[in-house]
Protein backbone atom coordinates (compact mmCIF):
# COMPACT_ATOMS: atom_id res chain seq x y z
CA UNK A 1 0.00 0.00 0.00
CA UNK A 2 1.36 3.43 -0.93
CA UNK A 3 2.12 5.84 1.88
CA UNK A 4 -0.45 8.36 0.60
CA UNK A 5 -3.18 5.72 0.89
CA UNK A 6 -2.45 5.38 4.60
CA UNK A 7 -2.80 9.08 5.39
CA UNK A 8 -5.72 10.16 7.50
CA UNK A 9 -7.94 13.06 6.48
CA UNK A 10 -6.26 15.19 9.17
CA UNK A 11 -2.78 14.33 7.89
CA UNK A 12 -3.85 15.23 4.35
CA UNK A 13 -5.26 18.53 5.57
CA UNK A 14 -2.05 19.32 7.46
CA UNK A 15 0.12 18.43 4.46
CA UNK A 16 -2.05 20.60 2.20
CA UNK A 17 -1.52 23.57 4.52
CA UNK A 18 2.21 22.91 4.74
CA UNK A 19 2.43 22.58 0.95
CA UNK A 20 1.05 26.10 0.51
CA UNK A 21 2.94 27.66 3.45
CA UNK A 22 6.16 28.45 1.60
CA UNK A 23 9.76 27.75 2.60
CA UNK A 24 9.28 28.79 6.21
CA UNK A 25 6.58 26.23 6.89
CA UNK A 26 4.24 26.82 9.81
CA UNK A 27 4.79 26.97 13.53
CA UNK A 28 3.57 24.08 15.61
CA UNK A 29 1.56 26.50 17.73
CA UNK A 30 -0.30 27.74 14.65
CA UNK A 31 -1.03 24.18 13.54
CA UNK A 32 -2.32 23.43 17.04
CA UNK A 33 -4.48 26.57 16.93
CA UNK A 34 -5.89 25.39 13.61
CA UNK A 35 -7.00 22.19 15.33
CA UNK A 36 -4.19 19.74 14.60
CA UNK A 37 -3.32 17.43 17.46
CA UNK A 38 0.37 17.01 18.29
CA UNK A 39 0.07 13.33 17.35
CA UNK A 40 -0.92 14.28 13.77
CA UNK A 41 2.15 16.48 13.43
CA UNK A 42 4.40 13.87 15.03
CA UNK A 43 3.02 11.24 12.66
CA UNK A 44 3.97 13.34 9.63
CA UNK A 45 7.47 13.84 11.01
CA UNK A 46 7.88 10.16 11.92
CA UNK A 47 6.73 9.08 8.44
CA UNK A 48 9.33 11.37 6.86
CA UNK A 49 6.70 13.61 5.26
CA UNK A 50 7.60 16.73 7.26
CA UNK A 51 10.48 18.09 9.33
CA UNK A 52 10.39 19.72 12.73
CA UNK A 53 13.01 22.27 13.77
CA UNK A 54 13.47 24.18 16.99
CA UNK A 55 14.61 27.81 16.84
CA UNK A 56 15.67 29.71 19.91
CA UNK A 57 15.72 33.47 20.12
CA UNK A 58 15.63 36.34 22.52
CA UNK A 59 12.73 38.55 21.55
CA UNK A 60 11.79 40.07 24.89
CA UNK A 61 13.00 36.98 26.72
CA UNK A 62 13.82 33.40 25.94
CA UNK A 63 11.62 32.10 23.16
CA UNK A 64 11.43 28.76 21.41
CA UNK A 65 9.60 28.28 18.14
CA UNK A 66 9.00 24.87 16.58
CA UNK A 67 8.61 25.03 12.80
CA UNK A 68 7.07 22.29 10.69
CA UNK A 69 8.02 22.11 7.01
CA UNK A 70 6.85 19.71 4.33
CA UNK A 71 9.45 17.40 2.76
CA UNK A 72 9.57 16.11 -0.83
CA UNK A 73 7.90 12.86 0.26
CA UNK A 74 5.07 14.86 1.81
CA UNK A 75 4.62 16.81 -1.42
CA UNK A 76 4.47 13.57 -3.40
CA UNK A 77 1.96 12.05 -0.98
CA UNK A 78 -0.36 15.05 -1.03
CA UNK A 79 -0.03 15.41 -4.81
CA UNK A 80 -1.18 11.81 -5.21
CA UNK A 81 -4.29 12.55 -3.13
CA UNK A 82 -4.93 16.17 -4.18
CA UNK A 83 -3.51 16.69 -7.71
CA UNK A 84 -4.69 20.32 -7.84
CA UNK A 85 -1.97 21.35 -5.34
Amino acid sequence: MARSERLTAEQCRALALLATAGRGGLTQSLLTTLGFDASVIAGLVNEGLATQTLSRGRAGGNTEVVRIRIKAGGRRAIKAMLPEL
